[in-house]
C-alpha cells in the first residue's frame, strides 16, 4: 500500500503547485486589467488565454460585476484557496492513513 499512499502525496503535491501557480496568474492577469497593456504582448496574451475560459464561465453564470469592479478573479481565487485546502489536504490525508 505504500506505493499507493506514495502516488497520493505525489499527485497532492503536484495539484497544490499547479493551483498556486494559477491562482498567481489570476492575480497577474487582475494586476494587468488595472492598465492598458498591449494585447500582442506574449505574456499578456498567454495571462489571457490562459484565465480567460475560466472567468468566462464564472462570468457567465455569477454577474459578478460591482460598481464597475469585475469580482470574478476573486471568485476563481477563493475557488482555488478551498480546492488547496480540501482537496488536496485530503489527498494528503488519505495517502497517511493508506500508509499506517
Amino acid at each position: 500500500m505504500f506505493v499507493l499512499s506514495n502516488l497520493l502525496l505525489a499527485v497532492a503535491e503536484v495539484l497544490n503547485i499547479v493551483l498556486t501557480v494559477y491562482m498567481w496568474i489570476i492575480i497577474a492577469r487582475a494586476i494587468l486589467s488595472w492598465v492598458n497593456p498591449d494585447p500582442y504582448n506574449p505574456i499578456v496574451r498567454f495571462l489571457h488565454g490562459a484565465t480567460e475560459p475560466v472567468l468566462y464561465a464564472i462570468r457567465r453564470r455569477i454577474p459578478a460585476f460591482f460598481g464597475g469592479i469585475d469580482l470574478t478573479p476573486m471568485i476563481v481565487i477563493l475557488a482555488v484557496l478551498f480546492l488547496q485546502r480540501f482537496l488536496v489536504s485530503s489527498l494528503r490525508e488519505l495517502a497517511l492513513v493508506l500508509r499506517a
